[in-house]
C-alpha cells in the first residue's frame, strides 16, 4: 500500500525530526528575504516620493518669488508712477513686517523652557514619597510585630 521510496513509515524519527528542522529553516530564510524585498520596495517607493516632495518645494519657492515679483508690479501700477522700485520697496517692507512677527512668535513659543515632562516629575516626586511613607509604615509595624514576637516568647 505505501511506496518504500521516501514514505514517512520508512523513516526513522531522526531523519523526520531534520527533515522538519531544514524545511522550517528554508522557510524562515525565505520569509526574511520575502521581508527584505518587501521592505527594499517600499523604500524605492518612500525616496521617490521624497524626491518628487522635494521638486514640489523647489517649485512652491520659485512659486512665491514669482508672486511677490507680480505683487510688486500690480503695485507699481495702482500707485501709477513712472519708476519701479515702490512697488518691490512695499512688497520688501511686508516682507519684513511678516518676517518679524514669526520672529517674534517663535521667540516667545521658544523661550517657554526645555521640554521637561514637569507633570511626569511631580507625578515621579509624589509617588516616591508615598512609597517612603509606606516602606516607614512598614518598618513600623515590622518592630511592632518583633516586639510583640518577643513579648510572647518572654511570657
Amino acid at each position: 500500500m505505501t511506496s518504500s521510496s521516501g514514505s514517512g513509515a520508512d523513516k526513522s524519527l531522526g531523519e523526520i525530526v531534520q527533515e522538519v528542522s531544514e524545511k522550517a529553516s528554508l522557510l524562515v530564510r525565505e520569509e526574511i528575504e520575502l521581508a527584505k524585498a518587501e521592505v527594499t520596495d517600499k523604500a524605492k517607493v518612500l525616496a521617490k516620493g521624497a524626491g518628487v516632495a522635494a521638486a514640489a518645494g523647489v517649485f512652491l519657492i520659485f512659486a512665491v518669488v514669482m508672486l511677490l515679483h507680480t505683487l510688486a508690479w500690480f503695485i507699481n501700477d495702482l500707485i501709477d508712477t513712472e519708476v519701479v522700485w515702490p512697488g518691490f520697496a512695499i512688497v520688501t517692507l511686508l516682507l519684513i513686517v511678516l518676517g518679524a512677527v514669526a520672529g517674534v512668535l517663535a521667540k516667545r513659543w521658544l523661550s517657554t523652557g526645555p521640554p521637561t515632562p514637569d507633570l511626569a516629575i511631580e507625578e515621579a516626586k509624589i509617588t516616591r514619597h508615598t512609597f517612603e511613607q509606606q516602606g516607614t509604615e512598614r518598618d513600623q509595624l515590622d518592630r511592632s510585630l518583633a516586639r510583640s514576637q518577643k513579648q510572647e516568647e518572654t511570657v
